[in-house]
């Protein structure tokens, strides 16, 4: 095996690549060298990366691993993507009830030589948990004692098919170290550290930033050029189709726009405000979803509370812009000064409810078809405000003027 110090350069760019480039850049190296740079990687990413590999080549880079790490590598891909298993890692103390204090610390010695041990798990003869005890507890319990009386029974546990959204939201208030993972019969099958699970959970949510604009969240900074154009082409395409649907409305008032022309100045607000708002509800949708906060009666009740806000944020922001109006269009268009702000505030404030409808709604309809609530939200949500509040605005303008 090549030595640390010269794998440094290449650890660093594993770290920063996509899982498929990842793989690519360890493609033709020896199985053992790959085994040690994934050991060295975070679960999760090394998880992922072996599985690009095809399923002989994983087995082989597999065994090349330390047997605590074999088993956790191959079981892991037999859960879901973004629960729990995937994140596992072999429990490195478990010991039967019956065992005493002082038999335990003698065998950790060695133990704690290779792995960090947070807790001591109880388990019988076929790994079902009984209890967890603290590794602190050892020092101060009799050497006699054995763990049946000292652990605490029952403890906390979570599931390996469990989604890391609802893990999340589970542990958010337990702040423990390491936690136990057992399958449906209480099995004791590895462990979690809670770092873990929220570095995993910090990378979903830095990743919602993309996504919203069409960034896949498995594109890195050292992503190649060819696999970032295309993962972003197509939504910039999506994109395209969007802004003419936007612009076709404007299109649709052109007369309007070229007798009134005061009013191609306040489409940008129009648009920039509405829009804005949309983004705000969205972002709080979006960590709602992320924190497992929305069920069904929280997604009435959010619709409601966004539309109310819509409502004030747009009446304020449009009265302000209607004063605008006035004092601009009064010079151009004396008699119509005071209809022109009318019109300003009434389609600033619709467009306002829309927007903060728009932002729960989007997120949410996402969802329900099976696609990332993140992914390209932004750019439906730009279409949608865009059109309302400069169709909105346009409209009334045609209407009463």
């Amino acid at each position: 095996m090549s030595d640390i110090a010269e794998d440094l350069p290449l650890l660093e760019r594993l770290r920063e690549l996509d899982e498929v480039s990842a793989a690519k850049l360890l493609e033709g190296r020896d199985d053992a060298e790959v085994a040690e740079l994934l050991m060295r990687l975070p679960h999760g990413q090394a998880v992922e990366i072996l599985e690009e590999f095809d399923r002989p080549h994983r087995q082989r880079i597999v065994a090349a691993a330390p047997p605590e790490k074999e088993v956790l590598w191959l079981v892991s891909h037999d859960f879901p993507e973004g629960s729990v298993g995937r994140l596992l890692e072999s429990a490195p103390a478990i010991f039967p009830p019956d065992m005493t204090v002082g038999e335990v610390i003698a065998e950790l010695r060695e133990v704690v030589q290779r792995r960090m041990v947070v807790y001591v798990f109880v388990a019988d003869g076929e790994r079902h948990l009984l209890g967890v005890v603290a590794f602190r507890e050892l020092v101060f319990a009799a050497a006699d004692q054995r763990l049946a009386d000292i652990m605490l029974a029952d403890p906390f546990v979570l599931r390996p098919e469990q989604p890391l959204e609802d893990a999340m939201h589970e542990v958010v208030t337990r702040h423990y170290p390491v936690y136990p993972v057992c399958d449906e019969r209480n099995r004791l099958i590895g462990q979690v550290r809670g770092q873990t699970l929220f570095e995993q959970q910090a990378f979903e949510i830095s990743a919602q930033a993309g996504a919203m604009v069409g960034v896949e969240k498995e594109e890195r900074l050292a992503t190649p050029w060819p696999r970032s154009f295309r993962f972003r082409h197509p939504w910039l395409q999506i994109n395209l189709l969007t802004v003419f649907v936007s612009a076709a409305v404007v299109g649709l008032f052109q007369d309007v726009i070229d007798r009134v022309v005061v009013l191609a100045m306040f489409l940008p607000v129009m648009a920039g405000q509405s829009g804005n708002l949309g983004s705000q509800t969205m972002a709080v949708t979006l960590r709602g979803m992320t924190l497992g906060e929305l069920d069904a009666h929280t997604k009435k009740w959010l619709v409601s509370k966004e539309a109310w806000l819509g409502l004030l944020n747009g009446l304020i922001t449009g009265a302000v812009a209607a004063v605008a109006m006035y004092f601009i269009s009064r010079g151009q268009m004396p008699g119509q000064a005071l209809m022109l702000s009318a019109i300003t505030l009434t389609a600033l404030g619709l467009s306002c409810v829309l927007s903060g409808v728009a932002g729960v709604l989007i997120p949410l309809i996402l969802k329900r078809f099976g696609f990332d609530p993140a992914t390209a939200s932004t750019i439906f949500l730009t279409t949608l405000t865009d059109v309302f509040s400069m169709g909105s605005f346009l409209g009334l303008a045609a209407w009463l003027l």
